[in-house]
């Protein structure tokens, strides 16, 4: 690229919810701001977001909030400062967006619809002056002396500016965009990049055991994550049988350690705990009560009011119990062997779902080459950074969305303000 010059000109590259966030803040405090998208619209995954509802953030205080992101969870605590659950709500409500707050601290879009959000987010950024510019994907970025000095599009356009927002998103769902893209600019730049992969993914289990109870969800129970035997994990809630192996909310939330564990060739397994709001001592006395009130109902019939149907037939092969044995000749034996299964019902975790499947992208651009305060590149003067392109992931519940509004709104207001100073 030749020496392009500077210009005072913030270039925001991905137009999701960071990116629309940072260019719309660039632009309200008067530097003239271009969002470049290459797909046909912007917003195309945040439309989806939440099954099409928008699962916008959660009302947890900060530290909690903090927790569901891990380790890495801290890098954002600057950023939530700055910007957080209640200033986006207010936000959104002069966009026009009321709110509902649902189970778990959820908020969703009273009309629970996604498209709407994008909308008004569009409408938003262009009202501030933000130009948009679709069908322009980003070859690379370009820097001098370690200044950042422009764009150069894939279609050979050079775009000169001292400030550039990478906004990119990670890899999965690629058809809406997120391809990974900003990856490989900044690792071009000489960020590091910590390896990706799935997070929030249905994992695969090895036998025949979920594809014969494939669609049955499970509610109020609790999972172990097992690693070579260890509790890595626990949840609990809601998990879903799938053909291949299990999914739903709590699976998800456990999703990226299984993946790393798996990574490393560790043998992964979950415990599913059916009945955990009794202790062994508890169940077996429970058992024995509807024994005794059931004593000439079949073993298949009488565990209707313990398991869901499609559970049943598993249960007593797994158990070794005859189903059309009458609950009074149950042994000793046989009930101690139901009642483990109803605290261990065991699945051995073979994979996980590629990650064009994932909720979100682990991985991404190292955070320790992030200035918090500012999302600012530490190796690149004029470089920022905004949300799932960095290196910060967090269970569902509206918490990745948040983080992605947070780190937009910092990093569009830091990279005006440094070019109006």
């Amino acid at each position: 690229m030749p020496k392009t010059g500077e210009r005072e000109r913030v270039i925001v590259v991905g137009g999701g919810p960071a990116g629309l966030m940072a260019a719309g803040q660039a632009a309200a405090l008067g530097i003239e701001t271009v969002l470049l998208e290459k797909m046909e619209r912007p917003g195309r995954k945040l439309a989806i977001t939440g099954k099409g509802r928008c699962n916008l953030t959660n009302v947890a205080p900060l530290e909690d909030f903090l927790v569901h992101f891990g380790p890495n969870g801290r890098f954002l605590r600057q950023a939530f400062h700055r910007f957080f659950t209640p200033d986006l709500l207010a936000f959104l409500a002069t966009l026009g967006i009321e709110t509902v707050t649902e189970r778990g601290g959820r908020v969703f879009p009273s009309g629970e619809n996604a498209r709407e959000v994008v909308e008004a987010l569009v409408r938003w950024a262009t009202t501030q002056g933000v130009t948009i510019q679709t069908h322009t994907p980003v070859a690379r970025l370009a820097a001098e002396e370690q200044h950042i000095v422009g764009v150069e599009t894939r279609d050979g356009r050079v775009l000169s500016a001292r400030a550039i927002i990478v906004a990119t998103g990670g890899a999965s769902y690629p058809g809406t965009g997120s391809t990974g893209d900003g990856y490989r600019l900044a690792e071009a730049l000489g960020h590091t990049i910590v390896p990706i992969r799935p997070a929030l993914v249905p994992l695969e289990t090895a036998g025949d055991i979920a594809p014969r109870l494939q669609g049955l969800s499970l509610r109020n129970v609790t999972v172990h994550l097992l690693v070579n035997g260890r509790k890595q994990g626990e949840q609990f809630g809601e998990m879903l049988f799938t053909h291949f192996g299990v999914s739903g909310p709590i699976i998800l939330t456990m999703s990226k350690q299984a993946v790393d564990a798996l990574r490393r060739k560790e043998h992964v397994a979950l415990s599913i705990d059916l009945k955990p709001a009794l202790d062994m001592k508890k169940l077996d006395a429970r058992l024995l009560r509807d024994i005794e009130t059931h004593r000439k109902r079949h073993v298949r019939n009488w565990l209707k009011g313990l398991l869901p149907l499609k559970l049943i037939p598993l249960c007593l092969e797994l158990t070794d119990i005859h189903p059309h044995k009458e609950a009074h000749q149950i042994t000793a034996a046989e009930r101690k062997r139901l009642c483990a299964w109803l605290k261990d019902f065991r699945l051995e975790v073979s994979g996980h779902r590629p990650l064009v499947e994932a909720i979100v992208t682990a991985g991404g651009v190292d955070t320790r080459q992030v200035d918090p305060r500012t999302m600012a590149s530490r190796r690149i003067t004029g470089l920022y950074f905004a949300g799932e392109v960095l290196d910060v992931d967090a269970d569902t519940g509206g918490y990745n969305l948040q983080a992605a509004f947070s780190t937009g709104w910092l990093a569009g207001r830091a990279a005006a303000q440094t070019l109006l100073r």
